[in-house]
């Protein structure tokens, strides 16, 4: 597929040359190698944008298929040399992978611009019995209060059209849980640590297809 899926120009130019940047001098790679961690055969990465997960998969990892619709951020991907990577011009809801193909699927700061549900359904679709989603996602605020009413006015007025589709206000875990996932591991935690900014609630953790 050649044609171009989602075009957030200057969005996908903020976040390759600002944001991603930002958030490795935050501890963003121990994270990343955290979340990757033990996996090993095939990987579906889903909305692997410049490719910053890249360098840090693990030796065992065979063959990652790195889905990725936006046209700079892939472009910026392909310049990784890793030859295990299958860059692929595709969304999170029409993967090129068969059904139960992939031993993982890994998602990280990407289920806050998609169809959740439909996302998640396509994850669990292309992975195997017993196969693992991984995730390192920002998502509501972690206390109900004020910092949850802000972010769901954000949502519906300025942050989405900003930030390339995001929201801040999504329960990510929940959304989990209702596509059929069973949870293993899960950390809640803040990027960075102590700030209460709209999107500094976050999650990482594993999830298991049954």
């Amino acid at each position: 597929m050649s044609e171009t899926l989602v075009r957030h120009p200057l969005f996908a130019r903020l976040y390759n040359r600002v944001l991603a940047p930002s958030f490795a001098r935050q501890g963003g790679d121990d994270l990343r190698r955290r979340v990757l961690a033990g996996l090993k055969g095939i990987v579906v990465e889903i909305g692997a944008g410049d490719g910053a997960n890249f360098p840090h998969y693990p030796d065992e990892v065979e063959r990652i298929v790195a889905v990725e619709p936006e046209a700079y951020l892939r472009e910026q991907a392909s310049s990784h040399t890793d030859e295990r990577v299958e860059l692929r011009n595709a969304v999170a809801t029409d993967l090129p992978v068969a059904d139960g193909e992939a031993d993982a699927v890994v998602c990280t700061f990407v289920l806050c611009s998609v169809d959740q549900p439909a996302a998640l359904a396509e994850a669990r679709r292309v992975l195997r019995s017993g196969g693992e989603l991984r995730f390192l996602e920002h998502v509501r605020s972690h206390e109900p209060g004020p910092g949850r009413r802000t972010q769901r006015v954000l949502d519906a007025t300025v942050w989405p059209p900003l930030f390339g589709g995001c929201h801040v206000s999504r329960d990510t875990v929940a959304a989990i849980e209702a596509a059929g996932f069973t949870l293993t591991e899960l950390e809640r935690f803040h990027i960075p640590e102590g700030s209460r900014g709209p999107s500094a609630a976050a999650v990482i953790g594993c999830a298991v297809r049954a």
